[in-house]
């Protein structure tokens, strides 16, 4: 079984795309996460340096935000057309909204997997706060609602939902069988106060960092047991107001860009370099 890396899009945007490929490739990754332009020839530009850096792409939506009934489905819809037809190898899309009634979630991914199904790309859904998958209690009834129900882990919302690591005993049964529909992952470490730690080299945080590294080993042996070819991994420390900033000079605490570079360097290890061992 094969892990790729992917780096996020986010927080860089301040660099030219192409000089942000450049760098990326450098860095070791095998590709980004990231939204695309709705129009046509941007994302066909952006698509052919792609192609040029010889990286691979995960298509992000997050954009839509209206929560007016005529055009939330429209936007959602056009979104995931729009990365639907770079043909990325998947889709991770942040569906719905917490104050959604749970028909209408299930109905949006409803509509995702009908655009899958169309376009032959894989969509799959992110564990995330304001979303339909907010916590880890109320994604359990769309679990059993839609067998087909794929998602992207991203624990460290859930972690700032529920104030705690997840570790009591009830929510572990619950935990296992999310683990069960995760197909990517983003290794972003979070804690009761917030979805991300100041650094994870810290060693205040080193219980939370634990914490996930067990939920993405659990994930990953699931995926092998499964027979699964590629398992994919997004390091995504976020920027500004994610980062911690010094008060008066929005500095932030650490830097994004080194810390999601540590992430994959450490899960290279655990995943790569370790099993290559064994």
């Amino acid at each position: 079984m094969q892990i790729l890396f992917f780096c996020p899009r986010w927080g860089s945007e301040n660099i030219p795309v192409e000089l942000f490929f450049e760098k990326v490739k450098q860095a070791g990754y095998d590709g980004v996460e990231m939204g695309l332009p709705l129009h046509a020839g941007e994302r066909d530009t952006l698509l052919q340096l792609l192609q040029k850096y010889r990286l691979q792409l995960i298509g992000q939506h997050w954009e839509c935000t209206l929560s007016d009934s005529a055009h939330y489905e429209k936007d959602f819809e056009r979104y995931l057309r729009n990365l639907a037809a770079a043909q990325p190898l998947l889709i991770n899309s942040q569906t719905g909204k917490d104050y959604f009634s749970f028909e209408r979630n299930v109905a949006l991914i409803q509509q995702a997997d009908a655009i899958a199904r169309e376009t032959g790309v894989k969509i799959i859904h992110e564990t995330h706060r304001g979303k339909f998958s907010f916590s880890l209690n109320v994604i359990i009834p769309y679990l059993e609602r839609l067998p087909s129900l794929r998602l992207c882990a991203d624990f460290s919302h859930w972690c700032n939902v529920a104030e705690s690591l997840l570790q009591e005993p009830e929510q572990q049964p619950l935990l296992e069988r999310v683990v069960l529909r995760a197909d990517h992952i983003h290794a972003r470490v979070g804690f009761s106060q917030s979805p991300q730690v100041p650094d994870p080299r810290a060693p205040e945080y080193e219980e939370a960092l634990d914490c996930h590294v067990a939920w993405w080993d659990a994930i990953v042996s699931q995926r092998r047991k499964e027979g699964c070819k590629i398992v994919t991994i997004t390091p995504e420390f976020g920027p500004h107001p994610y980062m911690p900033s010094l008060p008066f000079t929005r500095q932030p605490v650490t830097d994004q860009w080194e810390v999601n570079k540590h992430m994959k360097e450490l899960l290279t290890q655990r995943y790569v370099v370790e099993r290559k061992v064994e």
